[in-house]
């Protein structure tokens, strides 16, 4: 199998180490450790494999969802990974609404065909009737992330409930991404919870600023968890032992730990607003923490103005990642200072010239 540079994270593995601020994380800044007991007991596998029952069981119930339709996974990465190859084989079709995160597009095109459909700017949405026209006889998937990275995009509850209905009378299944979604202050019922034919993943890492535990889900019918966790066998085997104990804490205390993190998004998304208002540039506010914006005049592309932007210490996420190089993503959620001197130092870049 061949697959494509993961490009986005190359770029971070090549500049994020050596800069002072990462203005393109996607996720809410990382929670202290010391919110949590840490102590998990002995460190084995988690037994059984697909993760502690009683965490599954309050996973499931907020998909309306039994426990044995939860598989838990080393981050929502893991679980889109399984789906994907649980789920398609080469004489499948596939088809994916981009721009969005690369793997979600990368991986499903090393195992069968892809179609993609655009969300076109300056709003980003999504249509359904696209979609219809893209469905072959032989699709299996419809893949979709919501909220959209990289833009911040939410798609309507009617629109998911559309593409269900496509999904099931193609006898396909809806795949969705929704890491971010708790991030939203009133975030729609989740895709698995639409019926049988509708697969969701999510974690810890964005919404709940715990990328470090590496902990996220799969929600989907019965014969396809079985199947994922098959192949769960052969990457991680079982989720890790002290990420399930602290993910456990933190499901319980989500509603405190989801408040405090959106009154943070919110914030700081202000200050990206001002920030963008004054420089004559164009978004479309999202829900989440990343924002998708054109680039300034006098840059190329969006990957030239991030390199004169890494000059000053500074790692955004050029457009050319997500097929649109005339923008740059910047992830507001890391700590209030860390944000403000990124774009103070931004801004000196755009005076500069």
């Amino acid at each position: 199998m061949q697959i494509d540079d993961f490009a986005l994270e190359r770029w971070f593995a090549a500049h994020e180490h050596d800069a002072d601020l990462m203005l393109a994380e996607s996720g809410v800044r990382s929670l202290e450790s010391g919110r949590f007991d840490t102590d998990p007991g002995e460190l084995g596998y988690v037994i059984p494999t697909n993760g502690d029952p009683e965490i599954r069981e309050r996973i499931a119930a907020r998909y309306d969802r039994d426990a044995d339709e939860v598989l838990c996974t080393c981050g929502t990465q893991e679980a889109n990974f399984l789906a994907f190859h649980t789920l398609l084989e080469p004489d499948d079709h596939a088809v994916v609404v981009t721009p969005t995160y690369q793997s979600l597009r990368t991986i499903p095109e090393t195992i069968c065909d892809v179609t993609t459909v655009e969300l076109e700017p300056p709003t980003w949405e999504l249509s359904v009737d696209a979609v219809s026209e893209a469905v072959r006889p032989e699709t299996e998937l419809i893949v979709v992330n919501n909220p959209n990275n990289p833009t911040g995009r939410y798609h309507p509850r009617e629109t998911l409930e559309a593409l269900y209905d496509l999904a099931s009378d193609a006898d396909a299944y809806l795949f969705c991404d929704e890491v971010y979604r708790k991030l939203a202050e009133q975030p729609h019922p989740p895709a698995a919870s639409l019926g049988p034919r509708a697969i969701s993943t999510a974690g810890l890492s964005k919404a709940y600023g715990l990328a470090g535990l590496r902990f996220g889900w799969l929600v989907a019918d019965r014969e396809v968890i079985d199947a994922a966790w098959n192949w769960k066998d052969y990457t991680t085997i079982s989720p890790p032992t002290i990420s399930q104990h602290v993910a456990s804490q933190a499901l319980e205390r989500e509603d405190e730990i989801l408040a405090e993190n959106r009154a943070h998004a919110v914030d700081h998304r202000e200050r990206v607003r001002e920030f963008v208002d004054r420089h004559d540039l164009e978004w479309y506010e999202p829900v989440g923490v990343n924002v998708f914006v054109t680039i300034p005049e006098g840059f190329e592309s969006g990957r030239a103005f991030c390199e004169a932007v890494l000059e000053e210490g500074v790692v955004l996420a050029p457009g050319e990642f997500f097929g649109h190089p005339d923008r740059f993503r910047i992830g507001f959620g890391l700590p209030t200072g860390e944000l403000e001197t990124g774009l103070e130092r931004i801004e000196g870049v755009l005076e500069s010239r």
